[in-house]
């Protein structure tokens, strides 16, 4: 709940900021897989990506994106899934 408000107070380029190692938010999620950080992953995926798109009105761009993060979300090898994110 506390990141669903979070994605809906702050804007999505956040998302994009680095911490002092480097690494986005993102990163952390994708690299330390468990049924939790999915469920947080899909909703950071769905705000970052999925969402600016449907303001745009690009719905063939959605459909893509749409897929991409399904591909993340779905993929269990973790090198696959950063290749993927990537």
């Amino acid at each position: 709940e506390l990141l669903k408000v979070l994605l809906d107070k702050f804007p999505y380029y956040v998302l994009g900021w680095k911490d002092a190692n480097g690494k986005l938010a993102m990163d952390y999620l994708v690299t330390n897989w468990t049924r939790d950080n999915k469920i947080l992953l899909q909703m950071a995926l769905q705000r970052w990506m999925l969402s600016r798109l449907t303001s745009w009105g690009a719905t063939s761009w959605m459909e893509v994106m749409g897929n991409r993060v399904q591909d993340i979300l779905s993929e269990n090898d973790k090198e696959r899934r950063m290749t993927v994110f990537t």
